[in-house]
């Protein structure tokens, strides 16, 4: 229009002449004038919709065109061969347009009215597609608008747009057959490894650039976690074009809404949802990119039948709604739209694995995101830290935070008590947690819904106690059934007044939920479904005579209430899915006193002696005891129990034990089961499992299932034989497997036993950390491992040492290291490898390039193995550390080895005690530390180097400016060399620790580096044991520890310190503020010397270690100090 009203105004004055004065006859003619304008806006149009026909016209309406523009003649054939060659499709279109548009070309007229007259579908979509695509989005705004979850909106740091799922490789075995409960028990709400995380922005696009997007996606997550928020998140996102810009229609239902219906088609289904979209068909035809949203399969109470399901391709017939959701995963109907499927994890298994493209998983709340929503929720009066104290201390509730509708309950429930005043009886049991929630919500408040209530109808305890009577008998038949929905109908059915649903009480239990389609009630959660199930089944149990998991009157007598209790176990222990695990915790815990207290305004208790809770303790313990050999999840369940009826006896033992270390022989079923428990409801327990001398193959067998979600087990001196191994590998081979670290040292595994565990580690892919130390698996054993590294892609560190592999193994290990990119350390010592066997891993570390810590000691490498190492070394660029300890390397080896260094620039660390290294291999090193800064941790003890060769290396660290430990323990070393090392240090500023132990250096050689710490600022630790100074050292050190304020920990055991070197220390103590570890064990101290020490700490505040022992303290000596430090410095740990 613009183009047009310029064009009017400045018609071109040329082709005006004057007729009279202000008037002109204008000489073109009127046809002419229409023209010019027509083509203005024919071009106009062409670059309106330039972007739509890019993205909808298909090759065969491209065809189209072409032959509609060549038979009017407005395209010449040299014209379409052009577009025809210029590529792509998308090239193809956009050369046609600029050919349309170009100067004087009528072919954009012709190009408007073929594309205005077509009924093609890309013709329409061209037409009316951002029309259509605004109103649905506004549509879908006005609809979602109302349904933001508090939590996500109001705490920044947990909302939605800063989270991301989880994409995972399919469901596990836990997730297929364990209640969502125990599923958030065993994993603690932990990531699943392996993971990758996605972010909600890409839950459409290809991973890759050559994989292709996917049809079918599905979410899993337990209930409460927030599979409906992230849906109603992302349709907002999506409305407001944040995310997902390429889709066009995005068409969100609930299997709630297909409840309702029995019999539709497709289109219709659309129709019905949104009468805002026109042309269904359009939408539906895949000619632009749909996505139909299918959340809360779980609660879907139609059957899919996937194998025998009428097969339907056409969107416009009617089928059942079974057979229509079937059909639409297929991909029959509907094969062009993309679905997202949302559902517990449990009721995903529904859709063969083979029909689901992609496979992505809610996280649940970490405990740091507990942390943060406490706080951002409760800033007030301190709660927060209380709440979060209060969870630490009853893992139970902590356990249920991890997932946000919980937490939600837990945090407003606690801090509902505590604002009452009674913060002494804060619930201790999930029980007593849903008790108060109940008595919380039975308080009036403003009543909710849509029609006004009278308030006869919300005031009195007897209308929430039979409402509750009401919705307890909905809530156990229900969950008997599998159904999380109702209908007002249901609800009628139950005797429920809709009305009352809209109290209080009713509203804080049960949520209403309207749509298009339905109204439909849920429980505000699924355990408070089970909570109030297990009321109904409690009250009831008391007086019926009938069996309660039958709804007809006419079912098998079960008369009194033990009877009906033992009845609930039965049926809880022989459902294999445990969606009555929940229920019977609750049953459990309704048997405390305490939890019954909070209901005492909406049931009618009786009086309770005790006698059902002791009864009941002693049921669930002969449950215990009588399952079979193995520990199941049902088991485990029945620890749960326990806890809910605070009968704790049993836990606490093996808590204890295990804290100690001392599980050995105390091992029955129950107690295993108890194991089992803290294994899910402790992360201290689980992330660290100390077993070490605990188990058999007996024990093994029985806690196997549930040492899966360990994370770090230690099985060390168990004398495990190969048939244990068998065991572990099919653990470790587990898809549910989730150990990163185990540790098998110290048992009796021999190749066969390394055969198994190499079968586990070819599919295992969470294992990191692997441990064999001090067993017999052989050279046959280590060739087993090797071929298993080859493939496993998962594994950073492997631990054989002293497992007799010798070269052959070393060979095996060797071509690991060659095609392996994951191993990082590598510990085979005490193997025999010799120098054939080095030489192999040499020839690995030219081309590895991720290894980087290799412990090679005492495998008798010898000078040749050295040689070849340090020749490794100079093409090497990852290995930091290399140990050589023990393995006989003398000048020959220590030569190569600093050839190596004056070009290696990535060694950090080199381990060479124990060999026989002479002043002259000294003299080398000091020539490399002048070149070299990249080595920081060099470790010389239990050489040969005396003077000569430590004064050589002196020199060298008076310019060296990397190295900040250095151990030159028993070197022959006297007080000329310390004294080298003393001015050194007067200079060096990175030196951090130096160990001069066993070198008789004398008082003379103390006081040398008593003056360079008066003046050294970076040395923290200094080890002088058995240096043979005396008092006249031991003063000189004092002295210089009241200016130096660096050292933090001192050794000078076994010397001759004396009680006047311990009155000079004690008073070098007072000001010193730097030294925290100080060890003056065996130095003759005597009593006074002793005492002098203790009383200097009354004004030192730094020292947290202090070592008196072998000093003839005796008995009440040692008391008399131990007092005396304790009242002056509590947190010092005294050894005496």
């Amino acid at each position: 229009m613009e183009r047009k009203e310029h064009h009017d105004s400045t018609l071109d004055r040329s082709k005006r002449v004057t007729w009279q004065d202000d008037c002109y006859l204008d000489l073109q003619s009127t046809s002419l004038c229409a023209s010019v304008p027509s083509e203005a806006e024919d071009v106009g149009w062409m670059l309106k919709h330039q972007e739509q026909l890019q993205r909808f016209v298909t090759a065969a309406f491209l065809e189209e065109i072409l032959t509609h523009l060549r038979e009017v003649e407005v395209l010449s054939s040299a014209q379409e061969a052009k577009v025809k060659a210029a590529g792509p499709l998308q090239e193809q279109v956009q050369m046609l347009t600029s050919l349309v548009t170009g100067d004087g070309s009528p072919a954009a007229d012709s190009l408007q009215g073929f594309i205005q007259s077509s009924a093609s579908p890309a013709a329409l979509l061209i037409l009316n597609h951002d029309a259509m695509v605004k109103e649905h989005k506004e549509a879908l705004l006005q609809r979602f608008e109302q349904h933001r979850e508090r939590y996500s909106i109001s705490c920044p740091k947990l909302n939605i747009s800063s989270r991301t799922l989880l994409l995972v490789d399919g469901l596990s075995d836990l997730q297929l057959k364990e209640h969502d409960l125990m599923q958030v028990g065993v994993t603690r709400g932990g990531k699943r490894t392996p993971f990758r995380q996605l972010g909600l922005a890409r839950l459409l696009e290809p991973l890759t650039r050559v994989s292709l997007s996917p049809r079918v996606s599905l979410t899993v997550g337990v209930a409460g976690i927030g599979k409906t928020t992230w849906v109603r998140h992302f349709v907002r996102q999506w409305s407001v074009g944040a995310v997902c810009s390429d889709v066009s229609f995005v068409l969100p239902f609930t299997f709630c809404e297909l409840n309702s219906l029995e019999k539709l088609s497709a289109e219709r289904l659309v129709k019905m949802s949104f009468p805002h979209l026109a042309d269904v068909g359009l939408v539906l035809g895949g000619s632009c990119q749909t996505l139909l949203v299918l959340d809360g399969l779980d609660e879907f109470h139609g059957t899919l039948n996937f194998s025998d399901a009428a097969s339907c391709s056409d969107p416009k017939k009617e089928v059942p709604v079974d057979d229509l959701i079937t059909n639409i995963l297929r991909g029959n109907l509907l094969p062009g739209v993309a679905v997202w499927v949302t559902s517990r994890p449990g009721v995903a298994s529904l859709i063969p694995g083979g029909l689901v493209d992609r496979v992505t998983e809610i996280p649940g709340f970490s405990p740091k995101d507990i942390h943060t929503f406490l706080h951002h929720h409760f800033p007030e009066k301190d709660f927060a830290s209380k709440i979060w104290a209060h969870l630490e201390a009853h893992k139970v509730l902590m356990v249920m935070c991890y997932m946000p509708c919980i937490c939600w309950i837990v945090a407003e429930t606690l801090s509902y008590i505590m604002q009452s005043g009674t913060q002494d009886s804060l619930p201790k049991t999930c029980t007593e947690l849903y008790a108060h929630f109940c008595c919380m919500k039975a308080e009036v408040g403003e009543p909710r819904g849509r029609e006004p209530v009278k308030a006869e109808q919300l005031h009195g305890s007897g209308s929430n106690r039979k409402l509750l009577g009401n919705l307890g008998r909905l809530a156990f038949y229900g969950l008997l059934k599998h159904k999380y929905t109702f209908t007002e109908q249901d609800l009628r059915a139950y005797a429920i007044d809709v009305l009352l649903t809209q109290s209080s009480f009713g509203a804080g239990v049960l949520v209403r939920e309207e749509s298009v389609l339905h109204t439909v009630y849920r429980f505000t959660h699924l355990t408070l479904q089970e909570f109030l199930a297990a009321i109904f089944y409690h009250t009831s149990s008391k007086r019926t005579i009938f069996d309660l998991f039958s709804e007809s009157s006419m079912s098998w007598p079960k008369i009194g209430f033990q009877n009906h209790f033992r009845s609930a176990f039965q049926h809880a222990q022989q459902a294999e899915d445990g969606h009555l695990d929940v229920f019977v915790r609750f049953l459990a815990g309704l048997l405390c006193p305490a939890a019954l207290r909070p209901l005492a305004g909406l049931l009618v208790l009786s009086k309770d002696d005790g006698s059902h809770k002791t009864w009941a303790a002693g049921f669930l313990q002969g449950l215990l005891a009588s399952g079979g050999a193995v520990v199941s999840l049902r088991a485990v369940n029945l620890a749960y129990c326990l806890q809910e009826l605070q009968h704790t006896d049993m836990l606490r033992s093996v808590e204890e034990d295990l804290r100690l270390g001392s599980l050995v022989g105390k091992l029955t079923r129950p107690h295993c089961v108890m194991l089992a428990f803290l294994l899910q409801v402790s992360p201290e327990c689980s992330e660290r499992v100390n077993l070490n001398a605990s188990l058999n193959s007996t024990t093994v067998k029985c806690l196997l299932p549930q040492l899966l979600y360990c994370s770090h087990l230690r099985l060390e001196n168990n004398h495990f034989r190969d048939d244990v191994m068998e065991l572990l590998g099919s653990l470790m081979s587990a898809k549910d497997c989730n150990i990163q670290k185990i540790s098998l040292a110290d048992n009796n595994i021999s190749s066969k036993g390394a055969k198994a565990l190499s079968r586990a580690l070819m599919v295992n892919r969470t294992l990191t950390s692997l441990s064999l130390r001090n067993n017999n698996i052989g050279s046959k054993g280590a060739k087993f491992l090797a071929e298993a590294l080859k493939m496993n892609q998962s594994m950073i560190s492997i631990n054989l040492q002293n497992n007799g592999i010798e070269e052959g193994g070393a060979g095996a290990l060797a071509e690991v290291l060659q095609c392996n990119r994951k191993l990082v350390s590598l510990n085979i010592r005490k193997n025999s490898i010799g120098p054939g066997g080095a030489k192999k891993i040499a020839h690995a570390l030219k081309t590895n390039r991720s290894l980087t810590k290799l412990l090679l000691c005492s495998n008798q490498l010898g000078d040749k193995g050295t040689v070849a190492l340090a020749e490794a070394l100079t093409f090497n660029q990852s290995l930091l550390s290399l140990q050589l300890q023990s393995n006989s390397i003398s000048n020959e080896g220590m030569t190569a080895l600093t050839r190596a260094l004056r070009v290696n620039r990535r060694l950090v660390s080199l381990n060479l005690r124990e060999n026989s290294i002479g002043v002259e291999g000294a003299k080398h090193m000091a020539n490399a530390l002048h070149h070299n800064d990249s080595l920081q941790e060099l470790d010389l003890t239990a050489n040969l180097l005396h003077d000569e060769g430590i004064q050589a290396i002196a020199a060298a660290i008076k310019v060296n400016r990397g190295l900040t430990s250095l151990h030159l323990q028993w070197n022959f070393i006297k007080s000329t060399a310390t004294k080298s090392l003393a001015d050194a240090l007067q200079t060096n500023a990175t030196i951090k620790l130096l160990d001069l132990q066993e070198n008789a250096i004398g008082n003379e050689g103390v006081i040398f580096l008593a003056e360079a710490l008066k003046t050294n600022s970076s040395l923290q630790t200094l080890c002088l044991q058995g240096v043979s100074a005396g008092t006249s050292g031991t003063v000189a050190l004092a002295e210089a520890l009241m200016t130096n304020q660096s050292v933090h920990t001192l050794d000078l055991r076994g010397n001759a310190v004396g009680m006047e070197g311990a009155k000079a220390l004690a008073n070098a103590l007072k000001t010193n503020r730097s030294l925290k570890s100080l060890n003056l064990q065996e130095n003759a101290l005597g009593m006074d010397g002793a005492i002098f020490i203790a009383t200097a700490l009354k004004g030192n505040h730094q020292l947290t270690y202090i070592n008196l022992q072998g000093n003839g303290i005796g008995e009440s000596g040692a008391k008399v100090i131990s007092d005396a430090i304790t009242a002056s410095a509590a947190t010092c740990v005294v050894d005496i």
